[in-house]
């Protein structure tokens, strides 16, 4: 099978302090390889703490400041998960207005593990099929979701993964969804 190329695509990666080390380091990996420029935005830090579970892993700079960030520079979205990043960021209204954008535009989004938390605060999960970490469920059901269990769902330009150990599955599902909608 040919390699998928996004060369000159920016993307996304929505985090703050306490999002999943491997959620983050895995999709950016395959988005770089792929040729596109993957960028991290968060609010307002130069670096941000990972987590490995409730530990903490390492640090990641940060590549923009989410109130310098504009979305329409960028072709896709993903949005980690961890305990702490999905929920400071559905508490933060340019974090939401950030993810809108992308669901208003059609953009693809990819969220993991916790990283729905962040979707149902923006109101866009309504009438979708998903997935996330099993604990997420309930939450998605009341916003509206058609939760399922599964390693990974894609509907239209949204593209969901339960944990870290679908993140091979998930990044291909990515990569093909930003393909096939630029």
């Amino acid at each position: 099978m040919m390699a998928i190329q996004l060369d000159g695509k920016r993307v996304a990666i929505l985090a703050t302090n306490g999002f999943e080390q491997s959620e983050l380091t895995e999709p950016r990996r395959a988005l770089l390889q792929a040729g596109a420029e993957a960028e991290v935005v968060a609010p307002g830090r130069q670096r941000l703490q990972a987590m490995l579970h409730r530990d903490k892993g390492g640090t990641i700079a940060v590549d923009c400041a989410l109130d310098r960030a504009d979305p329409e520079e960028y072709a896709a979205l993903v949005v980690p998960g961890g305990l702490g990043s999905p929920d400071a960021l559905r508490a933060d209204d340019r974090a939401l207005a950030f993810v809108r954008h992308f669901f208003d535009r059609r953009k693809p989004v990819a969220a993991i593990g916790r990283g729905p938390w962040t979707l149902i605060e923006a109101n866009v999960v309504r009438g979708r099929k998903m997935t996330s970490s099993p604990s997420l469920k309930t939450d998605l059901r009341r916003a509206g979701a058609d939760w399922v269990d599964a390693a990974v769902v894609v509907d239209e330009t949204l593209v969901t993964c339960r944990k870290a150990d679908d993140l091979p599955v998930l990044c291909t599902r990515m990569l093909e969804t930003i393909r096939a909608n630029w």
